[in-house]
C-alpha cells in the first residue's frame, strides 16, 4: 500500500528566461502555485501521511524566505549584478535558467530532501504552476 497527500503553497516571484526566443526574455513575474506530493507506506498513529502543517512549515517557510517576493535569476544571466544592486531583497540565484521546469527540479532534488530528512516522508512529485494555464510536473526518478 502507498498513500499520498498533497499540499498547496503559493508565492510571487519575478524572473526572466535568459536567452529566451520570445517575450519571456523580459523581466516579469508570476503568482506561482506549488503542489507538493508526499507519500508513505504506513500512516502515522493519527492516520495521516504527514500533518499538512509540517509541509507548510518546512517547505512553505523556505519558499517564503527564499522565493516569495524576490527575483529568481540564472547565475550566468547578464543582469545578475544589476538585480543584486537594485533589488531590496537578495535575489535567488539558480545554477540553471529559471524556467518552471528548472525551478521545480531544484526544489525537488536539492531543497526539499534536507528539509524533510527528519520526517521519514518522501516528497516525490511537484507541480509548479506559473499561471493557471501553464504548469510543469516533476517526479523523482
Amino acid at each position: 500500500m502507498e498513500i499520498t497527500c498533497k499540499r498547496r503553497i503559493q508565492f510571487c516571484a519575478g524572473h526572466r528566461v535568459f536567452e529566451h526566443e520570445g517575450k519571456c526574455k523580459n523581466i516579469h513575474g508570476h503568482n506561482y502555485v506549488l503542489w507538493i506530493y508526499a507519500r508513505t507506506k504506513e500512516l502515522d498513529a493519527l492516520g495521516r501521511v504527514i500533518d499538512f502543517s509540517v509541509l507548510k512549515e518546512k517547505i512553505g517557510t523556505w519558499i517564503d524566505e527564499n522565493f516569495d517576493h524576490t527575483f529568481i535569476v540564472y547565475k550566468n544571466d547578464t543582469i545578475v549584478e544589476d538585480i543584486v544592486r537594485i533589488n531590496k531583497k537578495k535575489p535567488y540565484i539558480l545554477d540553471s535558467n529559471p524556467t518552471a521546469e528548472n525551478i521545480a527540479l531544484h526544489l525537488l532534488y536539492e531543497i526539499i530532501p534536507p528539509l524533510m530528512a527528519d520526517t521519514g516522508i518522501t516528497v516525490y512529485k511537484l507541480e509548479l504552476f506559473e499561471t493557471e494555464n501553464c504548469a510543469v510536473e516533476v517526479s523523482l526518478a
